[in-house]
């Protein structure tokens, strides 16, 4: 479909705000020029009586390219959203049950395994034995599981914004976010419309022709960005956008969500997330400045709503009493055709796939960044939809396969939820033949597409043998030449470990580092 010859597209409305809305806004803003005389014009609308759908609140490391693009700098970001760091994923009763012998926990770091100029790819050595015995890999390759141990930060207070000895993302709190990036959008040129969409129409060639308001009346644009959440009002209800539900790979479909006051003040905060394993789902734990975020994300299938709220009391503990639950309906799996002649989805309207690796904001900036980069200025939408929509489908893809991959590979038979995850007919054909391959080889860079993948090889690689997968090398000294080196290499981490511990502050001072340079920056 094209617009009217030359017309090109001049006008942009977003309907629905939160995280979706207000950072594709901001995003679009700072790459056409929004507000700018002869520039694309973008609008937000949004209702008051629609809240914030948040399910967790965590991010992987490309938030921050995304922050440093928009133009939000980290001390604002960490002091109006009680932001912390994050440096990866703690993996508690995932392998095998509580109690069991063997290790309880595994870690999925965000630093890429060490591999100095010139040097050796470390993964087939410790699959040898180079690094030990009973080393795990993230231990082996990265002196990130040290530090996040020891409750250190990923950065120092010299660092430059977004940078740091280690890899990071953030923790932080969803509802400020959305409000940080709502202002920081405005401030860019985006005009916001609070009010209630009551229907959608279409044109005479099936495109969207107008949004109808109760408050603003009738609103138009040349392109429509949906960001109504699980409702999809546009793509789904006014477009007829198939939905394609995976809930027979991924079968969590609920959560409960609680807001946890720390015991003291002065509380260390953990610098990763903590997810941990229970009977029929995991909870997640996140700790931010003022408060701990804890949630149980679980299948209907296998529990009820009331043993769920049961796990997660029991997982909180003493904190957790008068505290009243939020539970949360979650529709998994996404939409094939994410754009639509002149409607793309974003966010929770196109898809989501469970807060687990924290793909729902990492979407977003995916189609937030796509929008921008593949923006049909002339009104052709036609190529554009189509790359869109490929490259979004294949990118769902593979993040179900990496989900799954925590899932199908648990020694736990103690509950129906885990011995049906491990069970194969619920593995799609995908994961099953990287699984086949990885069974005489380690993953290699080789296994992905980089523009389709959200996680590099090395997460794959820390998830896969930290669930203990058996990986059969056919090697010998020839395969294997410089095991020596390696064995050198290994041992150089762990040192180095050690003088970071020394050298990186504590996490909870780092962060109210940046709170007071955020304050001094105001003043």
């Amino acid at each position: 479909m094209k617009t009217l010859p030359n017309q090109g597209v001049k006008n942009v409305l977003i309907v629905g705000g939160g995280t979706a809305g207000w950072l594709t806004a901001a995003f679009l803003a700072k790459q056409l020029g929004a507000g700018a005389e002869g520039a694309v014009q973008i609008t937000l609308v949004e209702s008051k009586e629609i809240g914030i759908i948040g399910v967790g609140e965590g991010t992987f490391p490309s938030i921050r390219g995304t922050l440093a693009t928009i133009g939000i700098d980290e001390a604002r970001f960490v002091r109006e959203c009680n932001g912390t760091f994050k440096q990866g994923i703690r993996f508690n009763h995932w392998v095998r049950e509580p109690g069991a012998a063997g290790a309880d926990h595994y870690f999925h770091p965000f630093s890429l395994p060490s591999q100095r100029a010139g040097g050796i790819e470390l993964l087939p050595y410790w699959l040898q034995g180079a690094a030990g015995p009973d080393v795990g890999f993230a231990a082996a390759a990265t002196m990130q599981k040290r530090v996040a141990d020891a409750a250190r930060a990923p950065k120092r207070p010299g660092d430059a914004d977004f940078m740091g000895p280690l890899n990071y993302a953030y923790h932080f709190d969803a509802g400020k976010f959305a409000a940080l990036l709502s202002t920081h959008a405005q401030s860019l040129g985006v005009r916001h419309v609070q009010a209630t969409v009551e229907r959608v129409a279409l044109d005479a060639d099936g495109a969207i022709g107008a949004v109808h308001t109760k408050e603003a009346g009738m609103l138009t644009a040349d392109l429509y960005i949906d960001c109504t959440g699980f409702r999809a009002a546009l793509i789904g209800e006014a477009l007829g956008s198939k939905f394609r539900n995976i809930n027979d790979v991924l079968f969590v479909d609920r959560a409960l969500a609680m807001q946890v006051p720390y015991e003291r003040p002065d509380a260390p905060i953990p610098s990763y997330t903590i997810a941990t394993a229970h009977e029929a789902g995991w909870t997640w734990d996140i700790g931010l400045h003022h408060r701990r975020g804890i949630g149980y994300v679980y299948s209907s299938r296998h529990t009820d709503d009331t043993r769920a709220e049961q796990v997660l009391r029991n997982y909180i503990g003493k904190a957790a009493d008068g505290l009243n639950p939020r539970q949360l309906k979650l529709n998994v799996g996404y939409r094939e055709q994410h754009w639509v002649k002149n409607c793309v989805a974003v966010g929770l309207s196109g898809g989501f796939l469970e807060p687990l690796e924290s793909s729902g904001i990492g979407l977003i900036e995916t189609a937030a960044y796509l929008v921008s980069y593949l923006f049909p200025h002339d009104g052709d939408f036609a190529p554009v939809a189509k790359t869109f929509n490929e490259m979004m489908k294949a990118r769902y893809e593979r993040i179900v396969d990496f989900v799954k991959l925590h899932y199908c590979l648990t020694q736990r038979k103690d509950h129906a939820f885990w011995t049906d995850n491990a069970d194969m007919a619920s593995v799609p054909d995908s994961l099953q033949d990287k699984l086949a391959m990885w069974r005489q080889r380690a993953p290699h860079r080789m296994d992905f597409v980089v523009d389709y993948e959200m996680y590099p090889p090395s997460s794959w690689q820390y998830v896969l043998y930290g669930m203990e997968y058996p990986t059969t090398l056919y090697a010998n000294a020839k395969t294997l030449p410089r095991m020596d080196e390696a064995r050198k290499e290994f041992a150089m981490i762990e040192q180095v470990s050690q003088r970071a511990l020394a050298d990186l502050p504590d996490h909870r001072a780092m962060v109210e580092h940046l709170l007071r340079q955020g304050e001094r920056k105001i003043a």
